[in-house]
C-alpha cells in the first residue's frame, strides 16, 4: 500500500537540478519510496550528495511527515515532500538515518487486530 505521490521529474541528473530557468537556486522532487512493512512504514529517500546536516524529518500533529532538505552551496536548491500517515502509525517512535546518500525514516506501526468472527449456525 502505496500512497506517494509519483511526482519525481527533474530536469538534470543532480538532485538540485534546475526546474524555472533560475541559474541558482531550484525546487525539486526528491525521489522517495514508501514500503509498508508487517512492523513499520519505511521512507526511503535518494538524496546523493547531501549531507544529514542539510536534510530534515519533521512529524506533523495531523500525521504528516515531511522530508525536506537545503543546500548552500555551488549548486543550491531545495525539496519538500509531505506523506499523510496512516492512523497506526507510531508518530511518538519514529526514527531516522542516513547512509551513502539515502535517507532512511522509519515509522513503526501499531498491529492491526483481526476482528473477532462468530460464527452462527443456520437453522431450517
Amino acid at each position: 500500500m502505496s500512497m506517494v505521490p509519483h511526482n519525481y521529474s527533474v530536469r538534470r541528473n543532480s538532485i538540485f537540478g534546475l526546474l524555472d530557468g533560475d541559474e541558482n537556486s531550484a525546487i525539486v522532487s526528491a525521489r522517495v519510496d514508501w514500503r509498508e512493512t508487517s512492523q513499520a512504514h519505511v521512507f526511503k529517500a535518494d538524496l546523493p550528495g547531501l549531507r544529514k546536516e542539510e536534510v530534515k524529518v519533521e512529524i506533523e500533529d495531523n500525521r504528516i511527515l515531511q522530508i525536506s532538505g537545503e543546500r548552500h552551496a555551488e549548486t543550491s536548491g531545495k525539496f519538500v515532500q509531505r506523506f499523510r500517515l496512516p492512523e497506526n502509525a507510531k508518530m511518538d517512535q519514529v526514527k531516522a538515518s542516513m547512509e551513502h546518500g539515502v535517507l532512511t525514516v522509519t515509522v513503526p506501526q501499531e498491529e492491526v487486530k483481526k476482528p473477532d468472527v462468530k460464527v452462527t449456525q443456520i437453522s431450517g
